[in-house]
């Protein structure tokens, strides 16, 4: 083990006894579920079921969501494993809890500490171990490893920064990255940063382009749809901060009336944005009130979790939030997912900030399912038309469909890599046994 790694250890075993009162801390500030905060310790607040389990980690929403495809293709090809997900933030435990099937177990995952690692790893004893882009642990990569873990890094995404980080330590850098049986990294970019370090590249899989339209409640879709009426509906999508109050005020200026509706990345802000938009006089309903749009409200604030499904289904038009960021003078966001407006056959427009989604915007601004505009007050001219044609708007949202169709072939190749690792099949017999 290189000094590097050696050093890691002794000092996450020295700060160990102070992980408790951190975590604490953290519930107290609304980061942590304090009726769970025993988790991020590594001591399981559920039973392991029988037979051999697979684990999959993705440390936030976009990582974690990623994942599902993956879930719903091992339940329909290996209905024999169970399956154990974990994530590190409150905001994707509370969307798995909504969209994980039945019977697949959810947990935070451990601390990079000693303790913690051994205890979540004496508990739930995977046979297999898929992280999503970044999460490189020492501790508990190279102690799963050491128990005979198979080990997967999967869509992986790695900066320029984060690899000069590592640059420093490079025989801890080359070690970590050997224990992984297979290097799936989701884009060149990362796999030449990847390779530098030392790995072994065996293919690339983007996994946040792959899977289905997100769901939605039928019922809340009725009820909405009669609220808004014949209104031409447009769903701005993940907006971040200044973005909301900015596409209000540009969309003031279309002629026609339409239905806003604000879909917050994160509905935490939802306070703020309410705030701003009273301060200049607009009139909204509020779903985390209960509230619907009326006759007199045409702008609603959606500050919800895990309801995107059903917002998108709403819009004649989708404004991609998170994108805006250079006109508004704001740090930097990346952007995010042009592909789930595109599997609902969704026009869709974004700002010029998709750096996280460079790749597939590309391709949907080449196939005609997407537009980018420079700034929110570009909007009225690019959404005037598809508001006012019907016709023009679905020919561009079928363009996005057929395109992200084209994008979401990766599952298919993680699939590959990932059927030679998975333990043998059960028999027959076993399958029928209960799980305790």
């Amino acid at each position: 083990m290189s000094l590097a790694l050696i050093a890691w250890r002794l000092l996450t075993r020295l700060l160990e006894p102070l992980a408790p009162r951190l975590l604490d801390a953290r519930a107290k500030q609304g980061k942590e579920d304090p009726a769970r905060v025993d988790e991020r310790l590594g001591r399981a607040s559920l039973p392991r079921p029988d037979g051999d389990l697979v684990w999959l980690h993705g440390v936030s929403v976009g990582e974690t969501l990623s994942l599902l495809p993956v879930v719903e293709r091992l339940r329909r090809s290996r209905a024999d494993l169970a399956i154990l997900v974990t994530s590190g933030t409150l905001t994707s435990a509370q969307l798995l809890a909504r969209r994980l099937p039945a019977g697949v177990i959810h947990q935070f995952a451990p601390v990079d500490a000693p303790g913690a690692v051994t205890a979540f790893l004496d508990h739930w004893r995977p046979s297999l171990a898929v992280f999503v882009e970044s999460e490189l642990w020492p501790n508990l990569i190279l102690e799963a490893r050491r128990r005979g873990v198979k080990l997967v890094l999967a869509s992986a995404r790695i900066t320029e920064k984060t690899v000069n980080g590592w640059r420093r330590f490079p025989g801890a850098a080359r070690e970590i990255l050997s224990a992984f049986d297979r290097i799936l990294p989701q884009d060149e970019a990362s796999a030449a940063r990847l390779h530098s370090l030392g790995a072994r590249i065996d293919g690339h899989v983007n996994l946040k382009l792959s899977g289905e339209a997100p769901p939605h409640d039928a019922a809340a879709f009725t009820r909405l749809s009669a609220a808004i009426g014949d209104r031409p509906v447009v769903v701005a999508a993940s907006t971040h901060d200044g973005e909301e109050i900015a596409l209000v005020r540009a969309l003031d200026k279309l002629a026609d009336r339409l239905c806003l509706i604000l879909v917050p990345r994160h509905p935490a802000r939802s306070a703020e944005i309410a705030a701003a938009l009273e301060r200049d006089g607009y009139r909204f309903a509020r779903r985390s009130e209960g509230s619907e749009p009326d006759r007199d409200t045409d702008l609603y604030l959606a500050d919800t979790l895990g309801e995107m499904g059903l917002f998108l289904r709403l819009a004649d038009v989708v404004v991609m939030g998170g994108s805006f960021s250079a006109a508004l003078e704001k740090p930097p966001v990346g952007g995010h997912n042009p592909l789930e407006p595109a599997r609902l056959g969704k026009p869709a427009v974004t700002g010029p900030d998709m750096t996280n989604w460079a790749a597939v915007t590309d391709a949907l601004v080449q196939s005609g399912g997407l537009t980018v505009v420079e700034a929110p007050w570009d909007l009225p001219a690019v959404l005037a038309p598809l508001l006012a044609d019907t016709d023009t708007a679905r020919a561009m949202g079928e363009r996005g469909r057929r395109a992200a169709a084209e994008a979401g072939s990766g599952l298919d190749r993680l699939w590959d890599a990932l059927a030679p690792l998975l333990p043998p099949a059960a028999s027959p017999s076993s399958l029928g046994r209960g799980r305790r």
